[in-house]
């Protein structure tokens, strides 16, 4: 599989300005504002939308303080009531690995739970900065993927991550470092995930994030943009943890993005050196 395959990259069908996302999307660029390349993505709202907005934060704060000050009442009904509103993914109070491999979490739980927590922290992991380095993404690779399958995901992944016409497409140099005085960002963020088939020692699990991309600092070509996407993880018990063996991706589910003004650029990058990834999510 290509690397597009992984984190939406290296499709052909975005031709060559870098674009990201699949075919049959369409893009409408709003007119920049002048001193900033992340400034001017969106017009503001009416005031009277902006008056609605207000008011919708305003009774959202009610309710969650009244739901604070709810105490014991809370937990009055029967735990069957509570446990059957809960979202698969809420808090579960199992602990979370204590184990790593390398800098990626390892020794996850053999049960459903366990399975979501690994191709969510392996999705992290296979989108993030790291993958742009040889030497990391061969840890990466060797830790995420079962063994079996290692050897050919690796070079796969290292003829695409090598290609100069994808890396200067993105803004990078031949070796995957961006230019002086910007910072590269590749980050996942999950937002949930779903077991859609399981057995004792197999499990396929959807992973539903956003990704950030791009690269932040004055004068970038490719400015931190985001995209929404899917991927389905095959995972397979060996020698006690969690492995990938294959997975496919498509796009979305995508929100209606609101009309919020794009950070400049010296805020994108002070916010991506000081707000550190997740290391670990369930």
């Amino acid at each position: 599989m290509s690397l597009g395959d992984d984190h939406g990259y290296g499709d052909p069908s975005r031709g060559d300005d870098g674009g990201y996302g699949g075919s049959g999307q369409t893009r409408t660029r709003l007119p920049d504002r002048a001193g900033d390349v992340y400034g001017g993505a969106r017009r503001g709202r009416s005031s009277s939308r902006s008056l609605i907005t207000v008011v919708g934060v305003v009774v959202l704060l009610i309710a969650a303080i009244a739901f604070a000050n709810r105490g014991d009442d809370a937990s009055s009904g029967s735990g069957d009531s509570n446990k059957a509103n809960s979202a698969p993914t809420t808090a579960s109070g199992q602990q979370p690995v204590k184990s790593k491999t390398g800098d990626i979490p390892s020794g996850f739980a053999h049960d459903e739970q366990g399975a979501q927590s690994a191709a969510t922290n392996y999705g992290v992991v296979l989108g993030s900065t790291g993958m742009f380095d040889a030497a990391q993404r061969h840890a990466i690779v060797n830790s995420v993927y079962a063994p079996e399958g290692a050897a050919a995901r690796q070079s796969d992944l290292d003829k695409a991550y090598s290609n100069e016409k994808f890396l200067t497409n993105i803004g990078l140099d031949k070796n995957g470092a961006a230019p002086n005085g910007q910072t590269f960002v590749s980050r996942i963020i999950p937002v949930g995930t779903k077991v859609t088939s399981a057995t004792a020692d197999s499990a396929t699990v959807e992973l539903w994030y956003t990704s950030l991309f791009g690269l932040s600092g004055q004068g970038s070509t490719n400015p931190v943009s985001e995209s929404w996407y899917t991927t389905t993880y095959e995972l397979k018990w060996i020698s006690g943890d969690w492995k990938v063996t294959d997975f496919t991706q498509k796009d979305g589910p995508v929100p209606v993005g609101r009309d919020q003004k794009a950070s400049t650029a010296d805020d994108m990058t002070k916010a991506v050196e000081e707000y550190g990834g997740f290391t670990y999510a369930r």
